[in-house]
């Protein structure tokens, strides 16, 4: 089971408790959008093998959205932060290359 730890409320939440909200740090478009941005925004989406970062939501908990970092082969998790954050932390990004040094980034 997918455990994976609220930056907020600091509690260990197992998937239950949570709630998946899809990829993290993408573009949202809404009204007055262009068709292309909205397209885009509902239906191309990263699907990667390895590393992925998500965006979930404390449902059982806290309530608040945060992003995670996990291996989408191996259910790791990396690291968790404020759905706020533009991009993943530094330290974030620097413990995920030490373990896959041939990983290309986020982007």
């Amino acid at each position: 089971m997918l455990t994976l730890q609220c930056p907020y409320c600091g509690v260990m939440a197992d998937e239950t408790e949570l709630h998946a909200e899809g990829e993290a740090h993408i573009k949202r478009f809404g009204p007055g959008s262009s068709d292309e941005d909205f397209e885009t925004y509902l239906f191309e989406r990263k699907n990667p093998k390895g590393v992925h970062f998500e965006r979930w939501r404390h449902t059982g908990g806290c309530g608040k959205f945060f992003h995670a970092a996990r291996s989408t082969m191996t259910l790791e998790v990396y690291g968790t932060y404020p759905a706020q954050t533009l991009e993943p932390p530094k330290e974030l990004i620097d413990a995920i290359k030490a373990k896959h040094p041939d990983w290309e980034g986020y982007k």
